[in-house]
């Protein structure tokens, strides 16, 4: 996930805002993008590994990995989560 100190984090009912300061835009995500980030945190994790906590942490047994994998293209798009 970006650093904490780059986003300021306001939740509006089922969406959450995220501000990011380095590029001055303002995202509206809903589920499963705030779950995916909370779940990386700051260290983030492996691709398996994240798939592997997602599942257990909100009980997803036919967890669809295409579908992980297009969310987090997203996040990385957005400049609020990276790869390393």
């Amino acid at each position: 996930m970006a650093r904490p100190e780059s986003l300021r984090i306001v939740h509006l009912d089922t969406f959450l805002a995220v501000y990011h300061r380095s590029s001055g835009i303002t995202h509206l995500i809903t589920a499963p993008a705030p779950e995916i980030m909370a779940t990386l945190g700051e260290a983030g994790m492996t691709f398996a590994a994240l798939s592997d906590r997602l599942a257990a942490d909100y009980e997803l047994g036919d967890l669809d990995d295409a579908a992980l994998a297009a969310r987090l293209d997203e996040l990385v798009a957005a400049g609020l989560v990276s790869i390393a």
